[in-house]
């Protein structure tokens, strides 16, 4: 599985989210190939999504030598990561690479912030909708925002996509794009879960030692990822 940390696009790497990718190779006995994209400002769009998606280009050719299973691909990303992992997903059907599963963790879709939960949750929560402003700002071009890699809710057709768990937290001003996603991969016929934490906020799900909502996250992505991956649940 190819993971994508969160931050902005911007912040973070793979040493800042080293311990929840581990702990998500934990609880699905996946091997988990956390991706040090280029970040923002300095390299924009398309720049994280090209590295992002190099790796799993390269996975679906060449897991065997890591001793992964290249018939077995998964990608995963918390926020900016997931908005990552979603345009490679689109990527991936376009261009015939496979995908068994994709985990969408307050996954950042749309640059539009017209949604309740970014209303109402605008300030005071973590991440804020400033924050959110900010960040697309550094990361896609005013001129790039029609293009469904960089900003997924762009995407006219979500026929063909990989299996997806989308995870949301009840105090995000994320919360509802994420849903809204979810909901249009579903009636695309894409198969779907979808699970809102309640009272947490943006990022809970690398404060286990502080929400305890975030243990509950990481068992689900651990138990969707052992159900992709097992023969039973492929064709």
């Amino acid at each position: 599985m190819a993971f994508f940390h969160g931050g902005g696009w911007v912040l973070s790497s793979v040493d800042g989210h080293d311990c929840l990718a581990r702990r998500i190779a934990n609880r699905s006995g996946a091997m988990v190939v956390s991706v040090e994209y280029r970040l923002a400002p300095e390299h924009p769009f398309p720049a994280p999504h090209d590295d992002c998606w190099a790796v799993t280009r390269w996975l679906s050719e060449h897991a065997a030598s890591l001793g992964g299973d290249s018939s077995r691909l998964a990608v995963a990303g918390d926020s900016a990561g997931g908005n990552l992992a979603a345009g490679v997903a689109l990527r991936a059907r376009d261009e015939g690479v496979p995908l068994t599963f994709q985990v969408l963790v307050y996954p950042c879709i749309d640059t539009e912030q017209t949604r309740p939960s970014m209303t109402e949750n605008a300030a005071g929560y973590f991440l804020t909708a400033t924050d959110m402003d900010w960040f697309w700002g550094h990361f896609v071009p005013a001129d790039r925002r029609a293009e469904p890699y960089a900003v997924p809710a762009r995407a006219d057709d979500l026929h063909g996509l990989a299996p997806a768990l989308v995870q949301t937290a009840e105090y995000d001003p994320l919360r509802d794009e994420g849903e809204e996603w979810a909901a249009r991969l579903a009636a695309a016929g894409v198969p779907t879960q979808v699970t809102r934490y309640g009272g947490v906020v943006h990022g809970f799900a690398s404060r286990w030692h502080q929400m305890a909502a975030a243990e509950d996250a990481h068992d689900e992505i651990g138990r969707a990822l052992r159900t992709a991956f097992s023969s039973d649940a492929r064709p």
